[in-house]
């Protein structure tokens, strides 16, 4: 069957991806921007109804209805403001399309030699633009692809790269499931911060599985991320996330998330505190889906993050 031979390929060139796995630039790309996907720890790669699959899954979008359109902004640490736009239209006979832009504002710093002598300021960012494509390879099974543009700059010195998202997924209609495999970040540097200083992308190899329950309103995902990196099977099966949606009402829906790459990262002497838990709610108003997602660093902070997503 072409769903199996397909992900079984993808699986046998797991040895070439993890060559892929290096010091890399531009780790805003792995960070979660919207609500909703955060709220569920990030295990996105087989969500079917929202825009910002896009960021986790090409294939994704294909499944999507009418034109979704998303707005997400996120109050991260040190006042540093971050932000995410995710578009999709399908066109007739032609498949369906996406654009994704997710930026990264570091905001304004003081500028001084080494005595101490203010010389003015200087700002930092980044920002990626992406154009995602998906349509069917075979009944029920998806494919998808994002190119993106990455623009990263620290006062008069700046960099830029290219890079390639490719997704699939398989549904299962009459089970309510769905099984997701992506490799994010795939591409190289156009124009490094140094000459002599190349760097890579963040390569992410991520597989994911999603359950509807059939008699309740709930629906869990999992998705095990970073596979491509040089680990142990064991160590690769500790990088995971854990999500569940329940629909309280036609209108209301609550979101939890559990990320043990992030609460083993922030784990300090015996405790981490709510490291690595997150909870949202969604609001459906008037057509308009208001989320809120809120994500734990334990003793370190918390992250609040909020959008909103219409179709029209």
């Amino acid at each position: 069957m072409k769903f199996y031979r397909i992900f079984l390929l993808i699986f046998l060139s797991l040895p070439f991806l993890s060559g892929l796995h290096a010091q890399s630039a531009y780790d805003f790309l792995r960070l979660d921007l919207n609500p909703r996907a955060a709220a569920l720890a990030g295990s996105f790669v087989t969500n079917t109804d929202d825009p910002n699959v896009v960021f986790y899954n090409p294939a994704g979008i294909n499944s999507l209805k009418e034109t979704p359109v998303s707005i997400s902004y996120v109050n991260y640490f040190l006042d540093i403001n971050m932000g995410g736009l995710a578009v999709s239209k399908e066109f007739e006979n032609a498949g369906r399309f996406a654009l994704g832009v997710n930026y990264i504002n570091y905001g304004t710093f003081t500028r001084a030699d080494e005595f101490k002598n203010k010389l003015g300021e200087f700002s930092a960012g980044d920002v990626a633009f992406m154009l995602g494509y998906a349509n069917a390879l075979d009944q029920n099974f998806y494919y998808g692809v994002n190119v993106k543009f990455i623009y990263s700059s620290i006062a008069e010195v700046a960099s830029s790269a290219a890079g390639v998202d490719l997704g699939l997924q398989y549904l299962f209609p009459d089970q309510q499931i769905v099984f997701g495999l992506s490799a994010l970040n795939l591409g190289t540097q156009i124009k490094p911060y140094y000459d002599s200083h190349r760097e890579s992308l963040p390569v992410d190899l991520r597989f994911g599985i999603s359950k509807k329950m059939a008699h309740i309103p709930l629906t869990i995902a999992l998705s095990f991320n970073k596979l491509n990196e040089n680990q142990e099977l064991g160590d690769k099966l500790k990088v995971f996330s854990l999500g569940a949606e329940f629909n309280l009402s036609r209108v209301l829906r609550l979101r939890l998330g559990y990320d043990n790459e992030k609460r083993r990262e922030m784990k300090l002497d015996t405790s981490t505190g709510l490291a690595g838990f997150n909870i949202g709610v969604g609001a459906l108003i008037s057509g308009y889906n208001f989320d809120y997602s809120y994500s734990s660093y334990g003793f370190i902070d918390a992250i609040h993050r909020i959008g909103i997503t219409f179709s029209y």
